[in-house]
């Protein structure tokens, strides 16, 4: 099929039978970088001077003016999510540069954008010009993280739907259990620190002692404490500072006052699972669950630092998108590659839901579904695989990682099986030579796996323990 956008002539072979709206931004880039050719760049800084750089092209001329401001504007968006920053560069055009800080001014689209990374660098978020040929040069500083494997350990992933807590020892999980929870809209941070000191304590019960914690929780932490987090959505600004900025912390001083902890954002927990069940590097994880999380391990082995929050990224440039309430943007991962996604797509499926039920509630009811072979619901993971097919062009884009791991409640039971397939039918045919293997983990290791890696996370002085 062929849309035109901009006077850009878009291609593409596969349109999603429940969202004939969508128009996949990896197939734009394509059809729009082929008519492109002045010399254009874009760079983020954040903390200790570590600049990214992306390097591309744009038109630059009035015909095309509208078709630069889609390309470029939903470019720096996936580029920011998946970076982080609090300085743009903007290299090679003013008049790109002046529509960009209008853009992501305190009264612009994207201002959702700048005030988030403000408050993530504690820094006010601006945009800087360059000349293209005085454009900054590339600086990143990667760590090692987690494959920690000695001792008695608890592993804890929180999600926006369910908790999950792993007793792991010397490698290998004795306990685990996952528990429905529903911390984005409890406002009494008490409900947080019950629900995790909870899964602690039973976790800490399967063990002879409890040599470290790790925790792998949506969101953004920096030493262990929470900067920005959507599970403590409804909480106050005072109980946040009070309770919510340092709840891991106390949680594990409860368990033991010297036990060490790790928190981390699901994303790199969810790679550094990838990378441990594969024994590969170069992984790139996405967990599909109550939101969409994203995670990189680089060749070397090593976590970047990158933010990796694929929630917020743009997929679709169908200005029908669905919209994200929390950023007010559309057409974002959150809305695809989550429960959010399955729970859309229900009624052009002809599935009716009940209403009082949790999203994760709503969910299994699909899956059942799926499991009875129903029509409608195989259409549903059918669409999401689709879409995902066309996005997967887009992370290749962004991470030099050849292997992708699935991970999360939405790609659990058959109805993984079925957006694996038609993800790998999609890079076939649009995208034959794209280096990129896709794989779920067996049925285990997609529901507790992320569990298990977290407990990885701290290193311990202490002599391996056992039964």
């Amino acid at each position: 099929m062929k849309k035109d956008i901009f006077g850009i002539q878009v291609e593409y072979q596969f349109e999603p039978k429940l969202d004939p709206d969508f128009l996949p931004f990896a197939p734009f880039i394509d059809s729009y970088l082929k008519t492109a050719r002045l010399p254009f760049a874009i760079a983020l800084e954040r903390e200790n001077q570590q600049i990214q750089v992306f390097e591309t092209f744009i038109h630059g001329s009035e015909f095309y003016q509208l078709a630069d401001h889609l390309f470029v504007e939903r470019l720096i968006k996936f580029f920011l999510w998946a970076r982080g920053g609090f300085r743009l560069y903007i290299c090679g055009s003013k008049e790109i540069y002046e529509f960009i800080t209008k853009v992501y001014s305190s009264s612009g689209q994207r201002s959702f954008d700048a005030n988030f990374m403000s408050k993530v660098y504690d820094q006010p978020f601006e945009v800087v010009y360059r000349d293209y040929d005085q454009r900054p040069k590339p600086n990143q500083d990667s760590v090692s993280i987690g494959r920690n494997l000695d001792g008695c350990r608890i592993g804890f992933d929180a999600g926006g739907s369910d908790r999950k807590v792993s007793a792991v020892i010397n490698g290998e999980p004795v306990y685990s259990e996952e528990t429905i929870w529903n911390p984005k809209i409890t406002s009494d941070p008490t409900y947080h620190l019950e629900g995790i000191m909870d899964s602690f304590r039973k976790a800490a019960a399967h063990l002879p002692r409890v040599d470290a914690i790790g925790i792998s929780s949506a969101g953004i932490y920096v030493a262990n404490q929470t900067k920005v987090a959507s599970l403590f959505l409804k909480v106050s600004d005072e109980d946040f500072q009070k309770t919510i900025k340092n709840i891991y912390i106390d949680a594990a001083k409860a368990i033991g006052p010297d036990i060490p902890i790790v928190v981390a954002n699901d994303g790199d927990v969810t790679a550094l699972a990838g990378a441990m069940s594969l024994q590969k590097n170069g992984v790139l994880g996405i967990a599909m669950g109550t939101s969409e999380a994203g995670g990189y391990v680089d060749p070397a082995g090593k976590i970047t630092g990158w933010l990796n929050e694929f929630a917020f990224t743009p997929v679709d440039l169908s200005p029908h998108a669905t919209i994200d309430e929390w950023s007010g943007d559309i057409g974002c991962g959150v809305k695809y590659f989550s429960q959010d996604g399955v729970i859309k797509l229900c009624q052009a499926a002809g599935i009716d839901l009940p209403e009082k039920a949790t999203p994760a509630e709503k969910l299994k009811v699909v899956q059942t579904l799926i499991e009875q072979k129903d029509q409608g619901a195989t259409a549903i993971f059918e669409t999401i695989g689709i879409w995902l097919g066309y996005t997967m062009k887009l992370y290749r884009m962004f991470y030099d990682a050849e292997e992708v791991l699935l991970l999360g409640r939405v790609v659990s039971g058959e109805g993984g099986n079925i957006i694996l397939h038609k993800t790998k039918e999609i890079l076939a045919k649009e995208y034959p030579n794209l280096p990129m293997n896709i794989s779920l983990p067996s049925e285990k290791s997609r529901r507790i796996g992320q569990s298990v890696a977290a407990a990885s996370l701290p290193s311990i002085k202490k002599l391996k323990c056992s039964d």
